[in-house]
């Protein structure tokens, strides 16, 4: 038997796909083939419960001729965009797709309407497979580093164990901490800080290393994305906003420090962990404006961005230090 997974992106949403992978192929003993953006592939080439990887640039045209030839019995479409739907239609498979909650979402961001399932997303995805006869096996997230990759510590003098993983960055403008907060709540924390992000941090990584010092490692834009891994994984808690690197963390089961902007954990894609009392969540209550989006903005709609600005350094700096 074999079973199509579709997730194109992205790297958080990939990550909470997992406990799906794992819980089928475990469950089900099915030969488990996944379908994604060929950016994103890495995420899942290390992933033992995935016996094939389908990528596509662009298309799904792409991979349709060769993906008919598979006979997949079952397509578990977790995406479920316009893309999904044409493989879905093109495959002969029996199909099962991922409720988005669109509308809720919609009556949320646009009307503050709360009609959101206090249900995490991961618990969402795992009710797609439910009439297989799959059962959430309460593991919670992978994430698989390959063997071959290796970070030097010594180089950048920093210990395992004993340092605060900050992941700075994000997809969107709206879910970042401004500057001077990332650059206030380094200075009050006593542990050595890691800084992680991708190449459009890494300015932003240089000046708060710049002003704090010493007790500042800059990696933003320096590392791959297994690598970040592997300094999170080692990590003596981890400070992020809503994004991949979130995940990636509760992968792991590390002590989550999140702090969120325009989006609100209600969506149900806060840190997902075993034992949730590792994870604190800071945001502004009581906002009239959030969640703004749904995803996120360039720049605050309303100008203000009272939902970063207004974030308590101090109290998010004592929470690392604890």
């Amino acid at each position: 038997m074999k079973i199509l997974i579709i997730r194109f992106s992205s790297i958080g949403d990939i990550v909470l796909t997992t406990p799906v992978i794992r819980c089928l192929k475990k469950q089900t003993n099915a030969e488990i083939h996944y379908l994604t953006k060929k950016s994103y592939s890495s995420l899942l080439e290390a992933n033992p419960f995935i016996d094939k990887i389908w990528t596509i640039e662009k298309e799904v045209a792409e991979v349709l001729s060769i993906l008919k030839q598979e006979k997949f019995k079952y397509i578990i479409d977790l995406h479920n965009n316009l893309r999904t739907q044409r493989v879905k239609a093109s495959l002969k498979g029996t199909s099962f797709s991922f409720n988005k909650i669109n509308i809720q979402k919609w009556l949320m961001v646009n009307f503050k309407i709360n009609r959101l399932p206090d249900i995490h997303i991961v618990d969402r995805y795992l009710e797609t497979v439910k009439s297989l006869g799959v059962k959430n096996d309460k593991e919670g997230l992978d994430y698989f580093i390959p063997d071959e990759i290796e970070f030097d510590y010594n180089k950048y003098k920093i210990a395992k164990g004993e340092y605060i993983g900050f992941a700075i960055g994000a997809a969107h403008a709206t879910k970042r901490l401004p500057e001077n907060k990332i650059i206030e709540i380094c200075k009050h924390i006593k542990d050595k800080v890691v800084l992680l992000g991708g190449p459009g941090d890494e300015q932003v990584g240089e000046r708060v290393q710049k002003i704090i010092g010493e007790n500042v490692v800059n990696l933003c834009g320096k590392t791959s994305l297994h690598q970040s891994a592997l300094v999170i994984r080692n990590a003596k808690k981890v400070m992020t906003h809503d994004t991949g690197m979130m995940h990636i963390a509760a992968a792991f089961q590390k002590e989550i420090i999140s702090v969120w902007g325009n989006t609100i954990p209600e969506f149900g894609m806060y840190p997902y962990l075993k034992d949730m009392n590792k994870s604190t969540v800071f945001q502004i209550e009581n906002l009239k404006c959030r969640p703004c989006s749904k995803i996120g903005y360039k720049k605050c709609p309303k100008g203000h961005f009272k939902c970063m600005k207004n974030q308590d350094s101090l109290a998010i700096a004592a929470k690392a230090n604890e």
